[in-house]
């Protein structure tokens, strides 16, 4: 017999406790003898520590929330100079590696100086930027985050 033919079922009964000594788990079932935890009735709660102050309520907790949105994805203006005539958009930005992922919020910040003329076509700008790219002859257009299709959608659209 090999050990991918044996036959072994997923599906366990629950173990019977306390019924006999026989049983393997019979009279005090696993619990022990005497004590809080091997009494039937009220069970203790998860955080208690035998009426010891617990340690969830003795350190600090954090104050404030925290963000769920993710952060923009920021390409600096200077970087723009290196796509000259072309339309810059977040997936061009990806395949030339200045962002992580096409599908996140990318917003362009003021750095250096932006000297070729390019049509910019992502989800912000610096006022700065926008200027600097209006006087080097080139637009800038916002545009919703791009969203990525599930594979469901990619195969039905080849099918």
């Amino acid at each position: 017999m090999k050990y991918n033919e044996l036959q072994v079922s997923t599906n366990k009964d629950k173990k019977r406790v306390g019924r006999g000594i026989s049983g393997g788990q019979g009279k005090t079932a696993g619990r022990g003898t005497k004590g809080q935890k091997a009494r039937t009735g009220k069970k203790l709660r998860p955080m208690f520590q035998g009426g010891q102050r617990a340690l969830a309520q003795a350190i600090p907790k954090n104050r404030g929330f925290k963000s769920l949105r993710t952060p923009a994805q920021v390409v600096y203006a200077d970087h723009l100079n290196a796509f000259a005539g072309k339309t810059v958009d977040n997936f061009l930005l990806f395949e030339e590696g200045y962002i992580a992922t096409p599908f996140h919020t990318v917003k362009v910040i003021s750095r250096g100086e932006l000297t070729t003329k390019l049509d910019l076509r992502v989800q912000g700008a610096s006022k700065s930027v926008v200027e600097a790219i209006q006087k080097a002859g080139g637009t800038f257009e916002k545009v919703p985050t791009p969203i990525q299709k599930s594979q469901k959608d990619a195969e039905n659209e080849t099918k």
